[in-house]
């Protein structure tokens, strides 16, 4: 008889997969139009064109594309980092700070491995995208949670708790890691936090990584300022087309950080992928150079959806929401389902047809969940009054 295999080790038992975005299984009402925003659409908004081309010129082209260095193909850098350049307002040297990775997601994965040791302590912005607490945790070290202070009523800036960033520091923690807009609030850091957060890293010799994956996707003409234009030799940006340009099934994302970081990435690449696929990193030929008007376009009708839905959610006295200053996420306060959120969750699956991420993913946010507003128009809206009618009979 075969032995029964080893438990899995203990690094395991918070990483917890069953809630993450996507993996909600629970049956779907029938008679309605299922909307998922545990994630896009990326049939409501596919990929330019242009991508479409790039990866499938990149197929038939075969031997060019098909494996790359670990790193990336250097052609494909030189191009990224010429326009991240542009884009962040700092210089990038391709051949050394950047490293094309697996998807953003691998590309965390990778810098957080890094950078933390066991028994670290990591800064962790709450509420904040829920791998970043996770992979802190499975890497056996500490997520020290530092509050982003925002309101689901009213128009002010959402500020992040900055003098708890300072006692963190102090205390011994010598990383920070958090999403620029937030994951999942839609919150954009102001210039004053971004600043602040470089200066704090510098007095305290510390490092920042950073996920600017949305950072191409902000409404109402608001500054957007990099944190890599304040502290390039102390922080580490991740950005890619997965979300505002809709190439996430292409699976690229792309790391920009100091040499010796960079060195690191690409040696744990290479025993975890090899390398972010090699026809898919044609996918990032077009970025930042889709046809004019192309990305004015996108934002203008992520806006329309979601002034939309903050109309219809900010009707109701059951629900509480915050204006989503940039990205496609909208963090939904649910006050009466404090306690018992999951069944609030498969309540709207089962009932309206409406699947949502539960807001304990994000940190102790036991009363809230979130929403991927990247969705055809109409569906959108309908999905929110179904939101608004069954939070009004809990």
């Amino acid at each position: 008889m075969a032995a029964a295999p080893r438990p899995a080790p203990y690094r395991f038992q918070r990483i917890g997969a069953d809630h993450a975005p996507g993996q909600e299984q629970s049956q779907v009402a029938r008679g309605l139009r299922h909307v998922d925003f545990s994630h896009g659409d990326v049939s409501a908004f596919p990929p330019p064109p242009e991508v479409v081309d790039a990866v499938t010129s990149a197929m038939r082209d075969g031997g060019r594309y098909a494996y790359s260095p670990y790193r990336g193909h250097p052609f494909i850098r030189d191009l990224v980092g010429q326009r991240l350049s542009a884009f962040t307002g700092a210089p990038i040297d391709p051949g050394s700070e950047v490293i094309v990775t697996p998807g953003t997601q691998g590309g965390l994965f990778l810098a957080l491995s890094a950078l933390v040791e066991r028994g670290d302590e990591v800064a962790v912005v709450a509420p904040d995208y829920f791998a970043n607490r996770k992979i802190v945790e499975y890497l056996e070290a500490t997520p020290v949670p530092v509050d982003l202070a925002y309101r689901t009523r009213g128009d002010e800036a959402a500020r992040l708790d900055l003098d708890r960033l300072r006692t963190v520091f102090r205390a011994g923690a010598r990383l920070l890691v958090f999403s620029n807009p937030n994951n999942p609030t839609g919150a954009v850091y102001t210039a004053d936090d971004i600043e602040e957060i470089a200066r704090l890293a510098a007095e305290f010799d510390a490092f920042v990584v950073v996920d600017q994956l949305y950072s191409r996707q902000v409404f109402d003409q608001r500054p957007f300022t990099h944190l890599r234009a304040h502290a390039r030799e102390r922080c580490l940006t991740l950005v890619g087309p997965s979300k505002t340009e809709s190439v996430s099934g292409c699976r690229v994302g792309v790391a920009v950080a100091p040499p010796e970081i960079v060195d690191r990435m690409e040696q744990l690449q290479g025993i975890v992928s090899l390398r972010a696929a090699g026809y898919m990193q044609a996918a990032l030929e077009p970025w930042f150079v889709e046809a004019e008007g192309w990305l004015d376009q996108r934002i203008i009708d992520h806006a329309r959806i979601r002034d939309d839905l903050h109309a219809v959610f900010g009707a109701s006295a059951d629900l509480g929401t915050r204006l989503t200053e940039g990205g496609s996420y909208l963090f939904l306060e649910v006050p009466a389902a404090k306690g018992r959120i999951d069944e609030f969750v498969r309540q709207l699956r089962t009932e309206a047809a409406v699947t949502v991420t539960r807001g304990p993913e994000f940190g102790d946010f036991p009363a809230a969940v979130r929403l991927n507003f990247s969705q055809d128009h109409q569906a959108a809206v309908d999905a929110a009054r179904r939101i608004v009618d069954v939070a009004a009979r809990w």
